[in-house]
Order: structure tokens, then C-alpha cells, then sequence
């Protein structure tokens, strides 16, 4: 009979995982036993934080589900942070966490608390299976609910002791999921008011990431002369360097961006919520724009707006159908070079905004468009790029270009520490891809000790530390609601050139901006990580005010 834990194996396996990361500990051994002699992968990474966050960028590169894995409370707790990252980027995920055992609970045993309560306001499902003849057929289920729909994390609290016993021989089936196709109807009315639109824009999101269907919407944008805007977080959904695309929203967009989603008056929303960053504080769309919302879920349409046509339907059929309805009754030629001409003017404007030049940076710091410019003529198109939250980010958002899906990984929630362990997870899914990860200062000392994961697992990623010795982003916010009043973002001198050597991997400081292209070209090329500490200015304070 197998036990528990190999009962939930067979399902992983069967779900498709093939990595596993975690901290480990005596509560989910049962678990580990089981997954010693199964196909897939477990790494052992330096905090919980960072095994979350790789699985997290793990499952949104490959649209499989990675595991992550903690001990009760105190590993959960840990585990939080990449868990919610995982619901605001929609990734697949299933964080396993152990509990205490059955005769323990509910009597305030070590490091007992109520997993499944604890994690359901930020996870698509929380489950606690009752018993270990349940374990295989619940770890499918949260399998699927993670793939299905808008994907994100499930949580499972396994007790110590049913990983342990006997369970029920389990043979689990192969895992389908249904791929919702849009009511012809619909789609009609949506072709009949992009019709009508003398300035629509496509704003596409993680959904078309997920469907794979970024080549479908190229050619649906060029058919109707729709320009597009990637949502927050998602530049890679559209290819940068094509003349339809007119950036990405944000905190860095640049003006452009803002005046075209404020003037559109048909907008096509397609695989993404409608949140605070993609909306400009939800002033997007305008009163009397005209929105069509196509997304899996039907609680993501509309938001803040209700749709005036939504549409439940995977991103890559809706093109499809759209594309279909279009081929028939092509668009009137004077309808076409209206949009033609006016897209042309944004563009351009889009370019000119976009182009790094040379910013502000005093004497002694290393300039961070300058910077930018070096990453934008070196990195391989197929490189992921990750990065982390901070103001250096600005930089990096406003004048990379990203040409192909699948090289970006951002933490939508925000969350500090996320690109190294995200670059990581990037060279274990797609290890002949190199991956780069941008991070400031402070970030890095919250997950930079999984450097020696990265070392250990031979995965070459090149760290960038943006060092401006500050919480910037704090700073920034300070400085404009309470101008010379800066208060608990001052942080101290650290040498991250020697961390990185420290951890085993090549560690190299940066004195001036000729040395990072021929220092960045190197570390692409070695098989070790390399960090390379850029000590920039903190009078630098945002890439608004450095190109005003």
C-alpha cells in the first residue's frame, strides 16, 4: 500500500510538476520520502521566501504548477509573501505545508495554527484533506484549480501523520482542462464597436501570456490598425520593436502612454484586471469610452467599469473568432489610415520617450539611463529579464525593449526580494536562456542569499545590484507628501561584490558606466552567477524626475 505522501506525488506527477523548492521540515517528511525516489526535482533553497518565489516565477514561465514547501507556521509564514505574489500575477502554484499531526490539533501544538484559514483570503483554494485515503484525489483537484480559469496558488495543510500512513492505491487520471471559446454573438458586437472606433487600443494582459496567443494578437492589431498597450508588469505580452505597440502601464509609462488610454474611445481589454498601475488610478477607461473585456473569469470583467461587452472566452480562441469575423467583412480603407496616421504620431512620440540618453547622475555614481542604454544594446532577445520592486526599476521599464513572450518576470504585488529568486527559477525552466536579474540594494539583502542556490543548482544568473543606499521608493513618496522630511529609508554601505564572491559566484563592482558593457558581456557568457554591484545616485529619485 502506498502512504500519503507517495498518494500525493502520483498527483504532482501527474499534474505535471517536475520542481519542488523548500526549506525543509520534520513535518512533511513523509512527503520528502516520497518525492526522493519520483521524477521531480526539489531544491533546497535559503528561506521559504525565496522557494516561493521561485515557484511562482517557475509556474508563470511554463503555465505548469511548481511546488513550494514549508513547516506549519513558522515556514508558512515565510512562504506568504511569494503565495500572494502568485495571486496578483495569476500564476500556477501549489504551496504544500506541513501540520501537525491529527492528535495534535487544535491544542496550540508547536508551531500549530490554522493554515487553511491563514491563506484563503490570498489563495484560490486552502485545504486540509481529513484524511490520507483523500490525499491523492485533493492534490489533483488543487492541481487543477490552480491551472483552471484564472490561475494562481492552492494551499494544502497535510498533517504530519497522514503523509505517513497507508493510503488508498491511487492511479490518478491525465489532468485536462477546457479552453472556453467566445459566443459567437458576442464577439459580433465586439468587431461592430471596434468598428465604429476612430481611436480604439488593445490593452493586453497575462491571459494572452497564457494562452500563448501573443502572435494571433500581432496579426489582429495589423488587420485593424489597433495599437496595443501591455498591462502592468506584462511588457513581453507584445513585441516592443513593432510599430503598433506603444508601451507598457506603469509607474514609468511614458506620457504618451497616459494620453492614448485617456483619449481612447473603444478599448479591448483582453487576459487582465483592470488595477490600479494598468489604469492610471482607475481613470482608464474614460466616462465615455466604450469597453470590450475578454478574460477566463467573469469576476475580472469590467472592475471599476462595467463592460459593454464582456466576454468569458481563452485569449487565443477570442483573436481567433475576432480575426474570423474580421477576414469577411475587411475594415473601409479611409477607417484604416485614419488610425494609420494617428498611430504613426504616437509611436514616434513613444520612441522619443523611450530613448535613454543621459540623466542626472552626479560625479562618482554610475548613470542610470546610461545604464539602460548598455542593457538595451547587450542582452540576447531571449534573455529573461526579472526584477524586483524599487524605483531603480523605473529606468529599466522605460527604455528595455522586450521582443518575444516568456522574458519578464515582476512582482505585480509589489514584493521586495523577488528577481533573484526569480532568475533562478528562469534558468532551471528554460536553462539555454540566460536570466538577469535587476535589484536594488535593499531587495537583495532580503533573498540575495539564494545566490549559493544558484551556485549549488548551476544556475548562471547575472545579478545587477542598484545600490543607492536608500528604501528609494519610500523616499521618493516622502519627498513629494513631505518634502525634506525623510525618515527610516537611509540605509548603510554594503559591498555586494564580496557577498556574491562570498556565496560562490563571480562578484565584480562597477566604477564607471564603459566598464558594465564589457563586465555584463562577460558574466552572460560564464557558466558561474556573477553579481555586479552599480553604486547609482540617490539623487536619481525616479525616472519621472530624471527625464522631466
Amino acid at each position: 500500500m502506498p502512504t500519503g505522501g507517495q498518494a500525493v506525488v502520483a498527483a504532482l506527477v501527474a499534474a505535471g510538476v517536475d520542481h519542488a523548492f523548500c526549506v525543509p521540515g520534520e513535518s512533511f517528511l513523509g512527503l520528502l520520502d516520497a518525492l526522493y525516489d519520483s521524477p521531480i526535482r526539489v531544491i533546497a533553497t535559503r528561506h521559504e521566501g525565496g522557494a516561493a518565489f521561485m515557484a511562482e516565477a517557475f509556474g508563470q514561465l511554463t503555465r505548469r504548477p511548481a511546488v513550494c514547501m514549508g513547516t506549519r507556521m513558522v515556514g508558512a509564514g515565510n512562504l506568504a509573501i511569494g503565495i500572494h505574489t502568485a495571486h496578483q500575477n495569476s500564476s500556477p502554484m501549489l504551496a504544500m505545508l506541513g501540520q501537525v499531526g491529527t492528535e495534535m490539533r487544535h491544542r496550540e501544538a508547536f508551531q500549530e495554527a490554522e493554515l487553511a484559514q491563514v491563506f484563503a483570503p490570498v489563495a484560490k483554494w486552502a485545504v486540509e484533506p481529513p484524511r490520507a485515503d483523500r490525499l491523492g484525489e485533493l492534490t489533483l483537484r488543487a492541481a487543477r484549480v490552480a491551472l483552471s480559469g484564472r490561475q494562481g496558488p492552492v494551499v494544502m495543510s497535510l498533517r504530519e501523520d497522514l503523509l505517513a500512513d497507508e493510503a488508498e492505491a491511487f492511479e490518478p487520471p491525465f489532468l485536462t482542462l477546457p479552453r472556453p471559446a467566445p459566443e459567437p454573438g458576442a464577439v459580433r458586437r465586439a468587431l461592430a464597436l471596434l468598428r465604429e472606433a476612430r481611436r480604439p487600443v488593445m490593452l493586453l494582459g497575462g491571459g494572452v501570456l497564457a494562452a500563448r496567443a501573443t502572435d494571433a494578437f500581432v496579426g489582429l492589431a495589423h488587420a485593424e490598425q489597433v495599437p496595443v498597450i501591455a498591462a502592468w508588469r506584462r511588457p513581453d505580452v507584445y513585441p516592443n520593436d513593432d510599430p503598433l505597440f506603444l508601451g507598457h502601464g506603469g509607474l514609468a509609462a511614458p506620457r504618451s502612454l497616459a494620453q492614448r488610454l485617456l483619449e481612447a474611445d473603444v478599448l479591448l481589454v483582453v487576459g487582465c484586471r483592470l488595477n490600479e498601475q494598468t489604469t492610471l488610478g482607475y481613470r482608464v477607461p474614460a466616462a465615455d469610452a466604450r469597453l470590450i473585456h475578454v478574460d477566463l473569469c467573469a469576476e475580472n470583467m469590467g472592475g471599476h467599469r462595467t463592460a459593454d461587452v464582456p466576454i468569458q472566452a481563452d485569449a487565443a480562441l477570442f483573436a481567433e473568432a475576432l480575426l474570423a469575423g474580421a477576414a469577411l467583412e475587411p475594415p473601409p480603407a479611409d477607417l484604416l489610415e485614419l488610425r494609420r496616421t494617428r498611430n504613426a504620431t504616437d509611436r514616434a512620440a513613444f520612441e522619443a520617450q523611450t530613448l535613454p540618453r543621459r540623466g542626472r547622475a552626479r560625479t562618482g555614481f554610475l548613470d542610470h539611463q546610461a545604464l539602460s542604454a548598455t542593457l538595451r544594446d547587450t542582452l540576447p532577445p531571449d534573455a529573461v529579464i526579472t526584477t524586483d520592486a524599487g524605483n531603480f526599476g523605473g529606468w529599466p521599464a522605460r527604455y528595455l525593449r522586450w521582443r518575444k513572450p516568456g522574458t519578464f518576470l515582476g512582482p505585480t504585488s509589489g514584493g521586495m526580494g523577488y528577481a533573484v529568486p526569480s532568475a533562478i527559477a528562469a534558468r532551471l525552466a528554460v536553462p539555454e536562456r540566460p536570466a538577469v536579474a535587476l535589484v536594488g540594494d535593499g531587495g537583495f539583502l532580503m533573498t540575495g542569499n539564494e545566490v549559493e542556490t544558484a551556485v549549488r543548482e548551476r544556475a548562471p544568473i547575472v545579478a545587477l545590484v542598484y545600490d543607492n543606499n536608500e528604501y528609494g521608493t519610500i523616499r521618493m513618496h516622502q519627498e513629494r507628501e513631505h518634502p525634506g522630511r525623510p525618515i527610516a529609508t537611509a540605509l548603510g554601505p554594503v559591498d555586494f561584490a564580496a557577498i556574491g564572491r562570498a556565496l560562490g559566484a563571480n562578484g565584480l563592482s562597477i566604477r564607471d558606466e564603459q566598464e558594465f558593457g564589457p563586465a555584463l558581456t562577460a558574466a552572460l557568457a560564464d557558466e558561474k552567477p556573477s553579481v555586479l554591484h552599480l553604486r547609482v545616485d540617490p539623487q536619481q529619485i525616479s525616472v519621472a524626475s530624471d527625464t522631466a
